[in-house]
C-alpha cells in the first residue's frame, strides 16, 4: 500500500530508540525524510544510520526539548536542513514518582514537561507552515493509562493531558487539512525500557504473573505494529481520521471507550 508520503519532512521526538525509532524506521521506509532527536548524541548517531540504511533523508539532533530554547534549537535546525516539517510524531515521555501520598510537585511538574509541554512547544512551531500547506500529520503518543487507571499518577495524568490536548486540537484544525490523533501504547518491551528492564529484574514467577493477569495475548508487545499505526495515520490513506486515539495493546486496556 502506498501511503503517498514519499518526501515529507518528519520530525519524531525521542526517535533514537523503542517505539520512536519504530515510527522513525516505519516512516523512511515509506520514502520520508527524517529528522529525529534524543537527549544523547551515540544513539541518535546509531538511529540516523539506520534510516539512511533505507534510503533516506536522515538528519538526528541532541536536545532536551523540555529545556529553555530547546524545542526552537530543534526546529529551526530541521527547516533548515529538511523543509518545513509536514508529519510530526510526539514520542518524548515518562515520569516518576508514586501515589498521592508519595508524588512530589516537581515529579508532576517534570511529568508534565515530558509528556506534554515538550510537545506542545513542537506543535505550536509547526502548525503555521502545515497550514500555508494545507496539509499536515501530528501524532501524538500516549498510552492505554492515558485513558483508563494504571501506571504512576504523574505518568497517567500527563498522558491524559496529551490526549485532551490531542482532540482539542483535532477539532480547531480540522479545516485547515492538518489531522492530529494520539497512538495508546499498552505495555511494549524494547531493549533499554521499562518493560524490559521489568522482565529483567523481577523474578519469573512475578512476570508470568502480569503477562497473565494482565496481556491476554500471553506476551510483552513489541515496537514495530507501533511504527507501522504511526506512519499509517501520518499518510494520505488515513485522511477520514482525526480526534481518535487508538489502542495498539494487545487487548489489555479494558474500557470500552
Amino acid at each position: 500500500m502506498d501511503l503517498g508520503i514519499k518526501d515529507r519532512v518528519v520530525l519524531v521526538t525521542g526517535g533514537s530508540r523503542g517505539l520512536g525509532r519504530q515510527a522513525a524506521l516505519a516512516l523512511a521506509r515509506e520514502g520520508a525524510k527524517v529528522a529525529i532527536c534524543a537527549r544523547s548524541e551515540e544513539p541518535i548517531k546509531k538511529a540516523v544510520e539506520e534510516l539512511k540504511a533505507l534510503g533516506s533523508t536522515a538528519m538526528g539532533v541532541a536536545v532536551d526539548i523540555t529545556e529553555g530554547e530547546g524545542a526552537r534549537r530543534l526546529f529551526d535546525r530541521v527547516v533548515s536542513q529538511l523543509g518545513p516539517v509536514e508529519i510530526l510524531v510526539n514520542n518524548v515521555g515518562g515520569g516518576g514518582g508514586g501515589d498521592i501520598s508519595e508524588v512530589t510537585e516537581d515529579q508532576m511538574k517534570e511529568a508534565f514537561e515530558l509528556n506534554l509541554f515538550g510537545a506542545m512547544r513542537i506543535m505550536k512551531l509547526a502548525i503555521p507552515d502545515m497550514k500555508v500547506k494545507g496539509w499536515g500529520r501530528i501524532i501524538n503518543i500516549s498510552s492505554i493509562f492515558g485513558r483508563e487507571y494504571g501506571g504512576r499518577l504523574a505518568y497517567m495524568t500527563a498522558k491524559a493531558a496529551l490526549i485532551a490536548l490531542t482532540k482539542h486540537m483535532a477539532l480547531t484544525l480540522a479545516k485547515e487539512g492538518i489531522l492530529v490523533n494520539s497512538v495508546a501504547p499498552g505495555s511494549i518491551a524494547f531493549p533499554g525500557g521499562s518493560w524490559e528492564r521489568f522482565q529483567r529484574e523481577q523474578s519469573p514467577q512475578v512476570v508470568k504473573e502480569f503477562i497473565d493477569r494482565n496481556l491476554p495475548m500471553g506476551r510483552f508487545g513489541w515496537p514495530e505494529p507501533v511504527g507501522d499505526l504511526v506512519a499509517f495515520l501520518a499518510s494520505e490513506r488515513a485522511s477520514l481520521i482525526t480526534g481518535a486515539c487508538i489502542n495498539i495493546d494487545g487487548g489489555q486496556s479494558r474500557s470500552l471507550i
